[in-house]
């Protein structure tokens, strides 16, 4: 049986290798190798608000990726002094896709900066700066390494069904969900009140948790989008 075949945004950043120092499309390894060890088969789709319809006709599945600060002009809201990095095309390019890939209702995993887009596509906002808020720099203390915490979930959801009523996670952020896109449910927390997983329970699949599944060891986040990703596939005759 042919494995279903799921997107992966991808950056878009300066990059080096061999004797080339060049803009690339990337995305950490370790996104591909939970894919592919969920039974999947990853395809990275660079931002791009051209061939939108034609990129999801190829895909069963979709996983949003971390990455860099959304633009606030993408929920009307001034920009904080906190937010940075933030890559206009890679925003405008994510917003168009994962609308058009929910109005397929096909299956999507959002990460970190993903279940952002995730919000913001549905009409919610952004903290811009989370220690102003939770009084602390814990879901980011390090830069370059993920912070470890605990999560508080849902038990009637759909995260809860997969993950149980509190699990450990890694985080690496320091902007979170705002103001509630409409649809979406919060399904997670972390012990400091910050919300850490949402979905869309009128969707077949459409997840977004602020921490990084990738970088730890449980695979049920993964194998649950794949398995959905499959039967996607196959409602189609693919």
């Amino acid at each position: 049986m042919a494995r279903p075949v799921v997107g992966i945004t991808t950056y878009v950043e300066p990059a080096s290798w061999g004797a080339w120092h060049l803009d690339a499309a990337l995305i950490p390894l370790m996104y591909v190798q939970a894919l592919e060890q969920a039974g999947a088969r990853p395809l990275l789709v660079p931002p791009s608000v051209d061939g939108v319809e034609e990129t999801l006709d190829a895909l069963d599945g979709l996983l949003f990726s971390g990455g860099s600060d959304l633009g606030p002009e993408t929920y009307g809201a001034e920009a904080h002094p906190a937010t940075n990095g933030v890559r206009a095309a890679r925003d405008r390019a994510e917003l168009a896709l994962l609308e058009a890939a929910l109005a397929r209702d096909m299956p999507v995993l959002a990460v970190c900066r993903g279940s952002q887009v995730l919000n913001v596509a549905r009409g919610g906002d952004i903290v811009q700066h989370l220690p102003e808020v939770v009084g602390h720099e814990e879901h980011r203390a390090v830069l370059g390494t993920f912070s470890e915490h605990p999560v508080r979930i849902e038990d009637d959801s759909r995260l809860g069904a997969l993950l149980g009523e509190r699990a450990p996670v890694k985080s690496h952020h320091h902007q979170g969900i705002g103001r509630l896109g409409e649809g979406l449910r919060e399904v997670a927390w972390a012990d400091d009140g910050v919300v850490e997983g949402v979905e869309d329970p009128s969707m077949r699949f459409a997840v977004g948790v602020l921490w990084h599944p990738e970088a730890g060891e449980d695979a049920r986040l993964f194998d649950a989008l794949v398995a959905e990703a499959r039967a996607y596939r196959e409602e189609r005759g693919r």
